[in-house]
């Protein structure tokens, strides 16, 4: 007991001299304004120095309203944070001589294909987690991809999938490419993507609390639960299953496992606790620029991509970064390996106060800086805001007033179909339509009229929110197909999906 004691005032102590040195000393304060600022429920916040975590604090509420509190130990969903560790599960396999990064996907996973079949020969490992094989966002962070389908049945369907830009011309971020990726590992060692996480980085690296699948996730308790900012106000949104796109965005974790997977990231990469767990030369290929990425300035810090990390210079230092966002959820995490410091925060609402707390930690052990950056990502938010909404008001507004659809609505009624993006069914719903995509329903939207054959899909889960589509008619007067818009990434979620400046529209034609 004596020495229990002995142990946690030299904790204290260190945590204490760790705030004073480095750090304000309203530092728990000035987050929790920063949490009510942008409304956020609930926040958790790691901090790894020199070999040792220095911080893991919880702020405000798993579920707002519930008074349940954050902690530590409180289950985030990471999103695609993920990547990286996709990427160093990968790594050990390049350590055991069953891949290379320079390997072919079809060495591996024979049946692969792209439309082009030059890409589906020349495409290899290196290629799909460096985001430079053209396939864009696909269905982007919104609308998981094929709810019920396999990780297999997703994969297959890219062979019917437009690229967005030529093969390694430029870096066009996928999803799709990174479960491409994770599924290299059950054809070549035989696990599962999940399994192989769990016994080969979760276990020895004592990251216990850290889950896969949605299953394990609701089996724990101390969980967050998402939230999005929808007409006005911040209220909790429905949790969906992404596991079929675990590799790309599926990992769940806490902010003492983050802590301790940041500290395998830094001093000697790769390993923990004087355990190895990947080499020196595959972290290195991790952490090293592999693809770069623009800039607007000549003058700029150069900004590139690893694999699964984002590397931008900051103060004359190289920063590891990446972001996640998905269904409610905003993670942020940053190493500065020449300092061994590593921030991660993690969040149940969209916000970028995760961003103003990463610089305002690296600023402290940095120095040289005493902008306060939740003021500066504040004002720039709303400002945005503003901005968009005004664009989300032109649009509305130039909705054609009392016109009406070419047909009665019974005749848009059927299934159609597309082969790169399965089925989709319109049926009647009272006295106007609704729309299912695959077969879930989880995935309906009231069609609400627009203007002639346009329609808004007005999603049942709100955090979808709505997006447009429209129906086709052929020479003879009949429906022959709907082309549905999908928005991959919009301006301001807050605002809602639309406006956007990144869209795909596919075309199902009536079978």
């Amino acid at each position: 007991m004596k020495k229990l004691f002995i142990s946690l005032f030299i904790c204290l102590v260190s945590t204490i001299a760790f705030s004073q040195s480095q750090l304000p000393d309203n530092f728990d304060e000035w987050i929790e304004s920063g949490r009510k600022d942008w409304q956020i429920p609930g926040l958790a916040v790691g901090i790894v120095k020199d070999g040792k975590v220095v911080y893991a604090k919880g702020f405000g509420e798993k579920q707002l309203g519930s008074k349940d509190l954050v902690d530590a130990n409180t289950v985030f969903s990471i999103a695609s944070v993920s990547k990286n560790i996709t990427a160093a599960a990968l790594g050990i396999l390049v350590d055991e001589g069953l891949i290379s990064w320079g390997d072919k996907i079809t060495d591996h996973i024979p049946w692969f294909q792209f439309k082009d079949p030059w890409v589906t020969k020349e495409t290899t490992i290196r290629d799909a987690l460096t985001h430079q094989i053209g396939l864009g966002r696909i269905l982007g962070n919104r609308l998981q991809f094929m709810t019920s389908s396999s990780r297999d049945e997703v994969l297959y369907r890219v062979r019917y999938m437009d690229f967005e830009k030529p093969f390694r011309s430029s870096f066009v971020y996928n999803n799709v490419m990174y479960s491409l990726a994770g599924q290299i590992i059950p054809y070549t060692d035989g696990r599962s993507w999940d399994d192989f996480l769990q016994q080969r980085l979760f276990k020895p690296l004592g990251m216990n609390r850290t889950t896969t699948t949605l299953k394990e996730l609701m089996a724990q308790d101390n969980v967050a639960y998402p939230h999005q900012f929808i007409n006005g106000k911040i209220v909790p949104i429905q949790r969906r299953n992404w596991d079929n796109a675990g590799p790309a965005g599926g990992v769940n974790s806490t902010i003492n496992d983050l802590n301790r997977w940041m500290l395998m990231q830094l001093g000697t990469p790769g390993m923990l606790d004087g355990k190895r767990l990947i080499s020196e030369k595959q972290m290195n290929e991790i952490h090293k620029p592999q693809m770069i990425r623009p800039i607007y300035d000549a003058l700029d810090s150069q900004a590139s991509y690893g694999l699964g990390w984002n590397i931008l210079d900051y103060q004359n230092k190289r920063v590891l970064t990446h972001g996640g966002a998905t269904d409610g959820f905003n993670t942020f995490m940053y190493l500065v390996p020449e300092i061994e410091l590593g921030i991660v925060v993690v969040t149940n609402t969209f916000n970028n106060f995760g961003t103003a707390i990463s610089y305002q930690v690296m600023d402290a052990f940095m120095g040289g800086n005493t902008k306060d950056w939740n003021t500066h990502y504040f004002n720039q938010y709303k400002n945005y805001f503003n901005a968009v909404q005004n664009e989300r008001n032109k649009i509305d507004e130039s909705r054609v007033k009392n016109s009406s659809p070419s047909l009665d609505l019974s005749k848009y009624v059927g299934v159609y179909e597309s082969k790169a993006y399965g089925k989709v069914e319109v049926m009647l719903q009272g006295k106007g339509l609704k729309i299912r995509f695959w077969d879930d329903k989880n995935l309906e939207a009231k069609l609400e009229h627009w203007h002639y054959d346009t329609f808004r899909a007005v999603w049942n889960n709100i955090a979808l929110r709505e997006e447009f589509m429209q129906f086709h008619l052929n020479k003879k007067g009949n429906v022959e197909a709907l082309d549905f818009e999908f928005v991959l990434r919009p301006m301001l979620l807050q605002v809602g999906a639309y406006p956007s400046n990144y869209t795909y529209t596919e075309r199902f034609l009536k079978q």
